[in-house]
């Protein structure tokens, strides 16, 4: 049965996850089994192989299958993570993480990183400007890759993996994914000077100086969610509060 993806405002290979993470729970796909070949999915679900392989590396670094070179993709049996536990967790809790995870890995780096690793950084700067120029900085595509040039350069794969379900997270979940869609896009030149602190910190190879300067970035990120989070919840009341008004009002009653 062929599955067609909507190509709303979501990336195409995000959408193809959850479904496929919906058809694992269903039992279509169980622990064990091997997925159907790219060209097969690609027909279900009405996308190209690219998008196929994106999902796939998504849902690898999800721990959700394995690939097997010259034999397929099999399902593994699910390890507990942030991504299991959906709804329950708060924008608050995964900022939270990643001003612990990301401060020490950005301190970490700042010992460690090459010369190739800064000026990679540096060219992600410059794509992350343009993003902000042409209104496509809720794509976070540079910015994504920023914080995993990073991760690389701190040599630790344990550490780069807590990132990336983070960053899993962070795209996967529609509570989180929103709520920092709403952060980011409220002072896109700050967010810029904040990436360059942190790339002027990793450049002069100080580790006190990287990870004051990630928790920094994390710390406006959190005063900005707080202030959106009160807005949306004051905009609630005020419209309960008009419902109630109206329902309620003298003119209804002696009419």
């Amino acid at each position: 049965m062929k599955t067609q993806v909507n190509s709303s405002g979501d990336r195409l290979y995000r959408q193809l996850v959850l479904k496929i993470l919906n058809l694992m729970g269903s039992g279509e796909y169980p622990v064990g089994s091997r997925l159907p070949s790219e060209r097969e999915l690609a027909e279900r679900f009405a996308v190209s192989r690219p998008t196929i392989r994106e999902a796939i590396i998504a849902l690898e670094a999800q721990g959700v299958v394995s690939v097997k070179t010259g034999s397929g993709v099999y399902v593994r049996e699910r390890q507990s993570d942030v991504l299991s536990l959906g709804q329950s967790v708060s924008p608050f809790e995964l900022i939270e993480a990643r001003v612990y995870i990301e401060g020490e890995v950005a301190a970490l780096a700042a010992s460690l990183i090459t010369d190739e690793q800064l000026h990679t950084l540096r060219g992600l700067l410059t794509e992350m400007a343009k993003e902000n120029i042409q209104d496509e900085a809720s794509s976070f595509g540079a910015d994504r890759k920023f914080h995993s040039v990073i991760s690389d350069a701190s040599s630790n794969r344990i550490l780069g993996l807590f990132i990336t379900q983070l960053w899993e997270a962070q795209e996967t979940l529609p509570n989180i994914r929103m709520a920092h869609s709403a952060v980011c896009m409220k002072d896109t030149e700050r967010r810029m000077a904040e990436h360059e602190a942190i790339f002027d910190a990793l450049k002069s190879r100080d580790p006190n100086a990287a990870r004051a300067a990630m928790r920094s970035h994390f710390a406006r990120m959190l005063t900005a969610l707080h202030e959106t989070t009160e807005e949306a919840a004051l905009k609630e009341a005020k419209l309960n509060a008009s419902k109630i008004r109206e329902r309620f009002s003298f003119e209804r009653m002696v009419d």
